[in-house]
C-alpha cells in the first residue's frame, strides 16, 4: 500500500508517525512550520489558517483557505498545503526570500503587532488575492488608486473582507489590516501559486491510515464507503470536520474508525434540474454559494451568516443535517424550502422530507449505516424569502434564534406559507400553526400581527446562556412583523 503522504510547500511529506486523529495544525508544527498558530482549538481565531488546492469554481484549482486545527492530517492524504511560510519566493542561494505580495503589504501598513495571529490572516488574504473573479476585478483597476468602494467590505481591487472573517487579532486593529487587504493588485503571470491554478487539483487519494490502533478510512466511492458502514456500525463519519475536529481538541474525542467522505465524487455534484435542484451532501458551503450564485435567494442570506468563510470553505451541508443540532442554520433555511434528504446504503436510496428527517434531540431517522447522499430543494422557489438570525455578535457566532420564510402572495393574499424554525425546540421544526394562519389571508397587519402572536408560541424555547425563554419568543413574533414590515402588501409570484 503506498504510504499517506502530504505535499506540503511543494515537498512530499509522511504523513508518519503522525496519530489518525492528529490535525493539520499539530502536523505542520511538530515539522517545524511553527508559523500556523493554535489560539482558540475551535475555529473561530483563524491563527491556524493554511491554503489547501481544491478543485475550483472557476480555474481548475482554487487555493482554500481552512482551518488546520480542525482537519484531521490524515484527511488530506495526496492533497497539496501551503502554510505562511510557503508563500514567499526563494531566492539565490544565500539571499533573503522574496515577501509574498500579501506579506509585502502586511509589513508596510503596520497589520502586524505582536504577530500571533498575522500567518493566519495571511493565508486567508492570500486565498482571497488568488480568487479568479477578484483578479479579474483588481487588474481592470490596478491603476486606479480612485475608484470606489462597492460598500465598506469590499476594496476597489475586489477584495472581500468577509474573506476575514474566521481571523482575530487582538492587538493591531482592523484598520491596517484591511488597507493591505485593500491595497494587494492581481497575481503576476510569474506568479506559481497563480499559474498552479490553471492545472488540476489532486484527486483524493484512497487511505487507509492505521497507527496505534485506530484507523482513518477515505473510501474511493459512495458504494465502498456505506458497505464500510454496514461492516464497522461503529464508525464516525467525517466531512469538513468543523464539528468534529472541535471534539477532538476540546473534549479529547479519540474513535477507533473514522470514515472520511468529503471528497466522494457521489456526494460532490450540483446539478438544477426543470423541477429541483440537488446538491451533494459534501459539497462545501463556499462551493454552493458561488455554484448557484444567488440563484436560491433564501441561501444567499443564509450563507454570510453562517459561521465565517474559513468553516464555509470546509463545511457541508451534509454535515450540518448529520449532526442533528437544533441549532444548526441550514435546517431552518431546507425546512422553508421544503427540502428533502436522499439517504445511501448499501442496498440503494431513499428520500425524506427534512421535516420527517429529525426525531429528537441530536436523533434523526438516518441509520448508522446509512449516509446523506444529497439534499433536494424543489423549484420552483418562493418569492418572498428571508432568514433572521439573532445571535449576540453580527457573524461567527451561534445564533439564538433562527428564522427561515418562504411565501408566495399573490395580489395581496397568502398563497403559500413555509416558515423554518432553529433553536427554539429539541430539532428544527417548521411553524406549522402560523403557516395556516397566514395561508389564504391578506398580507396586511392585521393578518401579521394576529399571525405573530401564534409565531411566538411555537416550540418550546428554553433558557440558556444565549437567551431567554421570553427573549427568544419574542424574537419569534417580532421576525415575521420585520419580515412584514420590509415586503410590499401586494406581490404576485
Amino acid at each position: 500500500m503506498v504510504e499517506a503522504r502530504i505535499t506540503v510547500n511543494g515537498k512530499e511529506t509522511p504523513l508518519s508517525p503522525a496519530a489518525p486523529h492528529t490535525t493539520v495544525l499539530d502536523f505542520l508544527r511538530e515539522r517545524g512550520l511553527t508559523g500556523t498558530k493554535e489560539g482558540c482549538a475551535e475555529g473561530e481565531c483563524g491563527a491556524c489558517s493554511v491554503l489547501v488546492a481544491r478543485p475550483g469554481v472557476n480555474k481548475a484549482t482554487d487555493w482554500v483557505a481552512v482551518n488546520a486545527c480542525l482537519i484531521p492530517a490524515a484527511s488530506l492524504d495526496g492533497q497539496e498545503v501551503i502554510t505562511s511560510e510557503g508563500l514567499a519566493t526563494a531566492g539565490e542561494a544565500g539571499a533573503q526570500p522574496t515577501l509574498h505580495p500579501v506579506q509585502e503589504e502586511m509589513a508596510v501598513r503596520g497589520g502586524s503587532q505582536c504577530g500571533y495571529c498575522t500567518p493566519g490572516f495571511i493565508c486567508s488574504m492570500a486565498s482571497e488575492y488568488y480568487r479568479p473573479d477578484r483578479c479579474a476585478h483588481a487588474a481592470s483597476d490596478a491603476e486606479s488608486d480612485s475608484a470606489e468602494h462597492t460598500d465598506a467590505e469590499h476594496g476597489p481591487n475586489g477584495f472581500d473582507l468577509h474573506s476575514l472573517s474566521g481571523n482575530l487579532c487582538r492587538c493591531t486593529g482592523y484598520r491596517p489590516i484591511r488597507d493591505a487587504a485593500f491595497a494587494v493588485g492581481a497575481p503576476t503571470e510569474e506568479d506559481p501559486l497563480a499559474q498552479r491554478r490553471e492545472q488540476p487539483a489532486p484527486e483524493p487519494a484512497a487511505t487507509v491510515y492505521t497507527r496505534d490502533g485506530s484507523t482513518f478510512v477515505r473510501p474511493r466511492t459512495l458504494a465502498e464507503a456505506t458497505q464500510l458502514l454496514r461492516e464497522r456500525p461503529e464508525a464516525v463519519v467525517v466531512a469538513g470536520s468543523t464539528d468534529y475536529g472541535v471534539e477532538v481538541n476540546i473534549r479529547s474525542r479519540r474513535d477507533e474508525y473514522v470514515v472520511a467522505i468529503d471528497r466522494l465524487p457521489e456526494l460532490r455534484e450540483l446539478r438544477v434540474e426543470s423541477d429541483h435542484i440537488e446538491i451533494g451532501a459534501a459539497v462545501t458551503l463556499t462551493e454552493i454559494e458561488r455554484r448557484l450564485d444567488g440563484s436560491v435567494p433564501l441561501l444567499a442570506e443564509l450563507f454570510p451568516q453562517f459561521a465565517s468563510r474559513l468553516i464555509r470553505n470546509s463545511g457541508t451541508l451534509g454535515g450540518n443535517l448529520g449532526t442533528g443540532s437544533p441549532i444548526g442554520d441550514s435546517p431552518p433555511v431546507l425546512l422553508a424550502l421544503e427540502a428533502s434528504l436522499v439517504l445511501a446504503d448499501a442496498d440503494g436510496e431513499r428520500v425524506v422530507p427534512l421535516s420527517e428527517y429529525f426525531t429528537g434531540y441530536r436523533q434523526s431517522v438516518r441509520r448508522r449505516d446509512e449516509l446523506i447522499r444529497a439534499v433536494r430543494i424543489p423549484l420552483p422557489l418562493s418569492p418572498v424569502a428571508a432568514f433572521h438570525k439573532i445571535a449576540k455578535r453580527r457573524f461567527d457566532d451561534i445564533s439564538s434564534v433562527a428564522v427561515a420564510f418562504a411565501l408566495d402572495i399573490q395580489d395581496g393574499i397568502v398563497a403559500k406559507a413555509r416558515i423554518g424554525l432553529g433553536g427554539v425546540a429539541a430539532t428544527p421544526i417548521r411553524a406549522l400553526s402560523t403557516e395556516a394562519a397566514l395561508e389564504g389571508k391578506p398580507w396586511s397587519a392585521e393578518t401579521v400581527e394576529a399571525a405573530a402572536q401564534l409565531l411566538q408560541a411555537e416550540g418550546t424555547p428554553m433558557n440558556d446562556h444565549r437567551a431567554s425563554a421570553e427573549y427568544r419568543s419574542a424574537m419569534l413574533g417580532q421576525s415575521l412583523l420585520k419580515l412584514h414590515a420590509e415586503t410590499p402588501e401586494a406581490v404576485s409570484s
